[in-house]
C-alpha cells in the first residue's frame, strides 16, 4: 500500500493494482501489503464487534451452532460523563408535543439492544426491526411498528436469532414491489420475510461450506439500485458480493436464494464496515473500512483494482463508514476508541475535509440526512445524538445545531429514516426512540 503522503502524486488518483477472483479454488489477494517485508499472514478467527468499540467475539463461532460458542462482549473503557437531558433545537424544544403529535416515541424491548433499522415500505411508515444483544447464543429479532392513533409501539414479530446480529436491514424497496424481506448478519447472513405474527427464515448464506468454522459478518449492505445485491464483510479481511434470486413461493420451496458473485480479500486485516456509493449509477461501487485504519473503494466492473481513500496515521482501526445519501463525493467514518468522525472527499483523498469532534466519549454510530447532502447525525458512549450542518466545509465545523441526550444509557446505535426523513431512531440499553427533528 503506498502511504498517503505519497499515494495519489501526479496527475490523478493513484489505482492500487490487485487482483480478482472467486473459484472453487478459493480467493485471490486483492489487499496490498503495507510494507515491503510483509508475509501474508493465516486468517484470523477473533476480531472486535465493529461499531460497540470494546465487545470482541470471544472465540470461533461453530458452523453447527451449540451452546460452547458464544459472544462475549467486554465493558466500555469511557465513563460517560453526567448530562442533562436537554434537546436544543434551533432554540426550540422537541420535548412535549405540537398539537396532537409527540415529537419522541419510546419503546422498551425485553432485552438489551444494539441492531435497528427502518423499514422503507411505503406502507409501513413507522416501522423498525430491532436485534437484541444478549451474552449467550440464543438472541432476538423483533418487528415493531408504531400506531399513530395511539402513539403506542407494538410488537408485531418476534423470532429467534443466533448471536446478536451485528448489522440488521430491510430491502431498500421503497416502491413495495419486491417480498417484504429482511437481512441480518452475525455467524452468517439470513434472510428472512417479515409477517404478523410469524417472520419465516428464506435462506442462509455462507460461503465456507467447507469448514466446522466460521468467520463472522461484521456488517453488510443491500444495494439500493440493484436489490438482488447485498455485499458482505468478515473478520476473515474479505468482502463478499452476493447475488440474490428471488421468485414466487410454491409450496415448501423458499421464496429466496443467493450465490457468490465475487469474493474478495479488500483489507490486511478485519473488515468492519461496507456501504455501496451512489456514486456511478449507484450498483458497482462500494467502499469498506478495516483494522488496518484504511477506506477503501472498489468498483465491481474493475476488482482488479481499488483506492486507499484514507489511511489513519496512527493505523488505528476503523469501525463504521456512510456515504452521503445526496453528494456521493462525500463519506464519514469513526475509528475505534475515538470521539469525532472524520469527513472524507473522495475527490481529495487521504485529507479529511472535517472533523466533528463534539462527542466526549467514543463514537458509535453515523447516519446521514437522506433528505440533505449537508446534515448528518452522529452517536456516543456520551449519551448523546447529535446532528451536524457540514455545509461550510471546509471550514472548521465547530458546534451540532441540535443535541439530544438520553439520559439512560450510551447510545449503541443511530439510524435517520429514509422515507421519514423528520424521524431518526437510536437505541440505548433496553430503550428504541424515535426523534422528530
Amino acid at each position: 500500500i503506498v502511504s498517503c503522503s505519497n499515494a495519489f502524486e501526479g496527475t490523478g488518483v493513484e489505482q492500487l493494482s490487485r487482483a480478482k477472483s472467486y473459484d472453487s479454488d478459493g480467493l485471490v489477494n486483492c489487499a496490498t501489503s503495507s510494507a515491503a517485508n510483509h508475509q501474508e499472514q493465516p486468517v484470523q478467527r477473533a476480531s472486535p464487534l465493529p461499531s460497540i468499540h470494546q465487545k470482541s467475539f470471544n472465540q470461533p463461532l461453530s458452523s453447527s451452532g451449540g451452546g460452547e460458542d458464544c459472544l462475549v462482549f467486554g465493558n466500555r473503557r469511557h465513563a460517560p460523563a453526567t448530562l442533562p437531558a436537554v434537546i436544543p433545537l434551533f432554540g426550540g424544544t422537541m420535548s412535549g408535543t405540537t398539537g396532537k403529535r409527540k415529537e419522541i416515541y419510546k419503546y422498551l424491548a425485553p432485552w438489551p439492544l444494539y441492531s435497528m433499522n427502518w423499514s422503507v415500505r411505503p406502507d409501513k411508515r413507522f416501522r423498525l426491526a430491532l436485534g437484541s444483544f444478549v451474552e449467550e447464543y440464543n438472541n432476538k429479532v423483533q418487528i415493531i411498528s408504531l400506531d399513530e392513533d395511539t402513539s403506542e409501539f407494538s410488537a408485531k414479530s418476534t423470532f429467534d436469532h443466533p448471536y446478536p446480529t451485528t448489522k440488521i436491514m430491510w430491502i431498500p424497496d421503497s416502491k413495495g414491489v419486491y417480498p417484504d424481506l429482511l437481512a441480518t448478519s452475525g455467524d452468517y447472513l439470513r434472510l428472512w420475510r417479515a409477517g404478523e405474527p410469524d417472520t419465516r427464515l428464506e435462506c442462509v448464506l455462507n460461503n465456507n461450506k467447507n469448514s466446522d468454522f466460521c468467520a463472522p459478518l461484521t456488517s453488510f449492505d443491500w444495494n439500493e439500485v440493484d436489490l438482488n445485491l447485498v455485499g458482505t464483510s468478515s473478520i476473515d479481511t474479505t468482502c463478499t458480493i452476493w447475488g440474490l434470486e428471488t421468485g414466487q413461493p410454491l409450496g415448501r420451496v423458499n421464496l429466496v436464494s443467493g450465490h457468490v458473485k465475487t469474493q474478495l480479500i479488500a483489507h490486511d486485516k478485519e473488515v468492519y464496515d461496507i456501504a455501496f456509493s451512489r456514486a456511478g449509477g449507484g450498483r458497482d461501487m462500494f467502499a469498506s473500512v478495516g483494522a488496518d485504519g484504511s477506506v477503501r473503494m472498489f468498483d465491481l466492473r474493475h476488482l482488479e483494482h481499488s483506492t486507499i481513500i484514507y489511511e489513519d496515521p496512527a493505523h488505528t482501526p476503523l469501525l463504521r463508514l456512510a456515504w452521503n445519501k445526496q453528494d456521493p463525493n462525500y463519506l464519514a467514518t469513526v475509528a475505534m476508541d475515538s470521539c469525532e468522525v472524520i469527513i472524507l472527499d473522495v475527490r481529495v483523498p487521504c485529507t479529511p475535509v472535517a472533523r466533528l469532534s463534539n462527542h466526549r466519549a467514543c463514537v458509535n454510530g453515523i447516519a446521514w440526512a437522506p433528505h440533505s447532502s449537508c446534515h448528518i447525525c452522529t452517536a456516543g458512549d456520551d449519551h448523546q445524538a447529535l446532528i451536524w450542518d457540514i455545509q461550510q466545509m471546509p471550514r472548521p465545523i465547530e458546534d451540532p445545531i441540535l443535541a439530544y441526550t438520553a439520559a439512560e444509557g450510551e447510545v449503541n446505535q443511530i439510524q435517520w429514516g429514509a422515507t421519514q426523513p423528520d424521524w431518526i431512531a437510536i437505541c440505548y440499553k433496553t430503550a428504541c426512540e424515535i426523534l422528530r427533528v
